[in-house]
């Protein structure tokens, strides 16, 4: 049993190498950038819990979108803070394969949430007198656990697979811990297979949840296109789902491309911003969309930041 067992106990980070130089900036805007995700998560999420008005399926998904959104940045920027204050970049093997989980299990919810949030929107527009009924509070709930529960049982195998691989280096050539990066370690590639496999199933069903969003607001485009009521709900409640959908598949496509076939040659400074991409301007720019476009969050902001001026 022991040969199916890593013997390694702590991983080194070799991502922050060359940046002794800029430690203090770095962590300075990290930390800046960290208290404003924060910040805007959390604004959009108690706004939403205490205004009962926002107790809809579209305002209580927007929440579930906020909640993934500090569940994946608490994976990181903590640790990363940590690291650039620190002269050893290291991570316990647990603590790698945990953060692998909750990284990229918020990263496959990202779409998750986002495909319910695009049928939420199909039925608001195209079947508008069955909406309450569809859309009721039990099969919200459904839809709300599917969309968290599915990525992170689909992520857990996926690192389940990876800790039963016998590894023969510590050295992770990133500053955080992605679970590619680790089966890339395994002493026998041979053995690997079985998990490229299970990944490559889990990229196709994630691609298949892109392909139902864009699908789907294709469809809605295609509705809205004759009737000018359906217009002013589309520019008011879908485009925002559509930057943020836009946004997100931009900066993790950059990723599992860097990830698969970036080359050594780039500088470091490039490779770690297009890591990171994905734990930044998602996270920061989500609420701040929502928050501007959608009328009723917009006028709420408004009201308190009024209430707090007088």
């Amino acid at each position: 049993m022991m040969d199916n067992v890593s013997q390694i106990r702590m991983f080194f980070l070799s991502g922050l190498n060359e940046t002794n130089n800029h430690r203090f900036t770095l962590f300075f805007l990290t930390l800046l950038c960290y208290c404003v995700i924060l910040l805007v998560n959390t604004s959009v999420i108690v706004i939403i819990i205490m205004d009962k008005n926002l107790h809809e399926p579209m305002y209580i998904l927007l929440c579930t979108f906020c909640m993934n959104g500090l569940y994946g940045t608490t994976g990181f920027y903590p640790k990363f803070l940590w690291d650039l204050n620190s002269p050893v970049h290291v991570i316990s093997y647990s603590g790698c394969l945990f953060q692998a989980q909750v990284i990229y299990s918020f990263a496959l919810s990202e779409l998750s949430i986002l495909s319910v949030m695009a049928y939420d929107r199909y039925v608001a527009i195209c079947r508008p007198l069955e909406y309450h009924s569809v859309m009721s509070k039990q099969r919200l709930i459904k839809l709300a656990c599917y969309s968290w529960i599915t990525p992170f049982c689909m992520m857990g195998i996926n690192v389940f697979l990876t800790s039963r691989l016998k590894l023969c280096s510590p050295y992770i050539t990133r500053f955080f811990c992605v679970n590619w990066n680790i089966v890339k370690l395994a002493c026998f590639p041979s053995k690997t297979t079985i998990n490229n496999i299970v990944a490559y199933i889990t990229m196709v069903i994630y691609v298949f949840h892109g392909f139902f969003i864009v699908c789907s607001y294709m469809y809605l485009i295609k509705t809205c296109v004759n009737s000018i009521e359906n217009r002013a709900k589309f520019m008011q409640t879908c485009v925002p789902h559509l930057t943020s959908l836009l946004t997100f598949l931009v900066t993790i496509l950059f990723d599992l491309l860097n990830i698969r076939f970036g080359s050594k040659d780039l500088p470091q400074a490039f490779q770690n911003f297009v890591a990171i991409e994905f734990l930044l301007i998602p996270p920061l720019m989500n609420p701040l969309i929502y928050g501007f476009k959608l009328a009723k969050i917009r006028n709420r902001i408004l009201g308190v930041i009024t209430l707090k001026t007088k």
